[in-house]
């Protein structure tokens, strides 16, 4: 794992809680030892190395605090690859495994359709935010999709919107196209206009996208009667967002501390 290079991101100082948090992405999944409230390293690993995946976890459980009851707190937006894990880790009898959405809830509020289903992501994103703000705000997660979603002054998780992440929008204009080529998403040139192919849809992409929040972040400050300050977090928010002035904050690891918060909320997973 690598060190946590944010101390900022520490859930909470007077923490007992000694976890190995586990994210399981559309793509990859991330991991976070959390000792005593801190985050103290993650790593991410792809969703196509399994025997990787389960490796890394076990490992950060030898790691976790000899006075705490080892547990392992999953989260997924990837049900084949999650059941897997899941399966994979029942074999190791010293520790116990908590899934959210089936053991632990997500400690937030939610103002949304009824039977609406939301991604457990967004509103752990939304949890951490909250508790790391306690006020309003906006979270974008950059990733294989764009989310854009908005807490409320009280804490309330009202929604917002998701688009196709700047992989996904690559691999769509080469799909779409004749000739435009495949690309690995990257930060584009400083030049105002793009001076080949290349660079003219990175420009596209990276610009569209922070297009994209800046627009919906005025809308919900329309909405709401004030401009709320906005968090970034996903494997791609640091390529778009790094250089741009409406992004308060980027944390890389912020799903990792909303699986932390909802595990510290459950009460039960804090040690003596």
């Amino acid at each position: 794992m690598n060190p946590n290079p944010n101390p900022e991101s520490d859930l909470n100082p007077n923490s007992t809680l000694s976890i190995v948090a586990v994210n399981v992405g559309n793509t990859r999944t991330a991991l976070g030892l959390f000792q005593r409230g801190s985050l103290i390293r993650s790593e991410r690993i792809q969703n196509s190395d399994r025997s990787g995946l389960v490796a890394a976890i076990r490992a950060a459980v030898t790691e976790l605090d000899d006075d705490s009851e080892p547990s392992i707190v999953m989260a997924s937006v990837n049900e084949a690859v999650a059941d897997e894990l899941a399966a994979a880790l029942s074999a190791q009898k010293s520790c116990e495994l908590f899934q959210i959405g089936e053991d632990l809830a997500v400690p937030i509020g939610t103002h949304l359709d009824p039977e609406t289903i939301t991604g457990v992501d967004r509103l752990l994103n939304a949890a951490a935010a909250w508790e790391r703000m306690q006020g309003a705000c906006v979270v974008v997660d950059a990733g294989t999709a764009v989310t854009v979603d908005f807490v409320d002054g009280t804490g309330i998780f009202q929604g917002g919107a998701i688009a196709p992440g700047a992989a996904m929008q690559l691999r769509s204009l080469h799909e779409g196209t004749a000739a435009l080529p495949l690309l690995r998403f990257e930060r584009p040139d400083h030049e105002t206009f793009g001076k080949n192919t290349r660079q003219a849809m990175l420009q596209g992409v990276t610009f569209g996208i922070r297009g994209l929040v800046w627009r919906l972040v005025e809308r919900y400050a329309e909405k709401y009667g004030a401009f709320p300050p906005v968090i970034a977090t996903g494997g791609d928010a640091e390529l778009v967002f790094a250089e741009d002035e409406l992004v308060n904050r980027i944390v890389p690891d912020l799903t990792l501390l909303g699986i932390a918060a909802a595990a510290r909320a459950a009460g039960r997973l804090e040690g003596g």
